[in-house]
């Protein structure tokens, strides 16, 4: 699970197990404490993203910092997160063959390092979805 901020800023969760509801909530809970201000969080039509613990979430008081919106599922190249991810696969892990999952796991731990190092790219995956925004 990845999120980008207009100021290039990257935030992930990787596990090796498949991701849930609850991890979609602490995942959100993170960035806005990270943040520290009100968040506008906009992603894919996950199955996590519509679980009950994030309707629990928003229905408990989530909302006063936290608002979802929800990108369209048939348009999945709006979302600036496909970019980070094109980076992280495409071009930071590109051609890497990797003995076994501790290994890859290491390799992408790396590749996300750099990535975080390089804000002015991650913001790109901004105009690369389409969305120019102004940061404020």
């Amino acid at each position: 699970m990845s999120g980008v901020t207009l100021q290039g800023q990257l935030f992930t969760l990787v596990r090796t197990e498949a991701l849930t509801g609850l991890e979609s909530v602490q995942f959100l809970k993170h960035i806005q404490r990270q943040v520290g201000v009100k968040l506008l969080a906009i992603w894919d039509g996950s199955p996590i993203h519509r679980s009950a613990a994030v309707k629990s979430f928003l229905a408990d008081g989530g909302t006063a910092t936290i608002h979802l919106e929800q990108l369209p599922p048939y348009a999945p190249d709006l979302n600036p997160d496909e970019g980070v991810w094109h980076l992280l696969k495409d071009v930071e892990l590109c051609n890497l063959c990797c003995s076994d999952l501790v290994h890859l796991q290491y390799e992408f731990g790396l590749a996300i390092r750099r990535l975080r190092r390089q804000p002015h790219l991650l913001r790109t995956c901004f105009s690369g979805a389409g969305l120019e925004l102004d940061q404020v």
